[in-house]
């Protein structure tokens, strides 16, 4: 819907929780001060309403800048804050409003938090394509650092995980291999080649450009007779390509189980 009312903009949605993480400490084994909350979605165990958390920042419209300070530089290593928790309402005359549950974003924190936003976006799309280092160079040591940083991903090397050329673009990322209701699926997980070499070296505003400028060619959902499953490119640049793998449409041997 917002892509349809602003054309000439990219739409980016972004886990509430993970970019939160960067800034405030949302749960008790969190350092620092302590939010008994969460945002994204909530179940509750006694069968009540599910809850959506999202951001939100009421007005007309507009793009975010900052009112005073620095201009954001989306290609600095990400950095963790620590900032206080509540929403503090204006003062009504001589009144002090009770502080609201939830992380405010002030203005002199707005280019912190846009760095915090594009790097949790480039996270994202990284440990889609199976990338634990280049995963881990986007995000805070409390959005989950230290938990990305395990076995390297071979396309940031000279060795390449999987590639795949699908429509005459290179994608680079991992094979997983499932089962769809007894028959055996592979599913090619990844993203264009050019993006994934550019977040493995931390360029995060060349790579926005990239995005931006390719975001009405980039999409595409059809069927590829050379793989023999149905692919899925989005505007950022990530792919989904399922097939069946090979041999499983023959005929078993006499006396084997069916």
């Amino acid at each position: 819907m917002l892509g349809s009312r602003f054309p000439d903009h990219s739409v980016t949605i972004v886990p509430a929780d993970t970019s939160s993480r960067a800034g405030w400490a949302l749960t008790s084994r969190d350092k620092g001060e302590k939010v008994k909350y969460r945002f994204s979605t909530q179940l509750p165990s006694d069968g009540g309403t599910m809850t959506v958390h999202a951001l939100q920042a009421p007005g007309s419209g507009g793009r975010l800048s900052p009112a005073e300070g620095r201009e954001p530089n989306l290609s600095a290593p990400p950095f963790q804050a620590n900032v206080m928790p509540d929403i503090h309402p204006p003062t009504e005359g001589l009144v002090a409003p009770e502080p609201v549950r939830g992380c405010h974003v002030q203005p002199k924190d707005c280019a912190w938090f846009q760095e915090s936003l594009a790097h949790t976006t480039a996270a994202g799309l990284m440990a889609f394509t199976g990338s634990g280092h280049a995963t881990a160079r986007h995000l805070t040591d409390r959005q989950g650092r230290k938990r990305s940083t395990g076995v390297e991903h071979a396309a940031s090397m000279s060795i390449q995980d999987a590639t795949h050329t699908l429509f005459g673009n290179e994608y680079v990322g991992t094979d997983h291999v499932f089962r769809l209701n007894g028959p055996r699926v592979e599913a090619f997980s990844g993203v264009d080649a050019e993006v994934f070499r550019l977040l493995t070296r931390g360029d995060v505003e060349e790579y926005r450009a990239l995005v931006h400028a390719s975001r009405h060619v980039r999409p595409r959902l059809t069927f590829d007779q050379d793989g023999g499953g149905p692919v899925s490119v989005h505007s950022d640049g990530s792919v989904l390509a399922p097939r069946l793998l090979p041999g499983q449409d023959e005929e078993p041997p006499p006396g084997s189980p069916r």
